[in-house]
């Protein structure tokens, strides 16, 4: 599977403030990055996969809400994220 339990954990240790840090804003944009990244790759291959479409598209906008509440709640966190992941230019 591409995505497993240590992989998970390498991502929060990474952009969260520990190994068991689930629940922070940027460990679950990390998470759903690259969930992002290997779905569209998926669909980069498989183009007629709509349902999986249908999920990335969700994947986008939970992200997006994620963002839009860090970026309200504190700006420092939020361009800290946004460097380290090169979502934006």
């Amino acid at each position: 599977m591409y995505l497993d339990s240590a992989k998970k954990k390498e991502l929060f240790e990474k952009y969260g403030k520990g190994g068991t840090d689930t629940g922070s804003p940027e460990s679950q944009i990390a998470l759903f990055s690259f969930r992002i990244s290997h779905l569209t790759e998926h669909l980069k291959k498989n183009h007629k996969d709509h349902s999986t479409e249908r999920a990335l598209k969700m994947l986008v906008g939970k992200r997006r809400r994620l963002l839009d509440y860090l970026k309200r709640i504190e700006i420092e966190r939020y361009r800290s994220i946004i460097k380290e992941l090169g979502i934006r230019k």
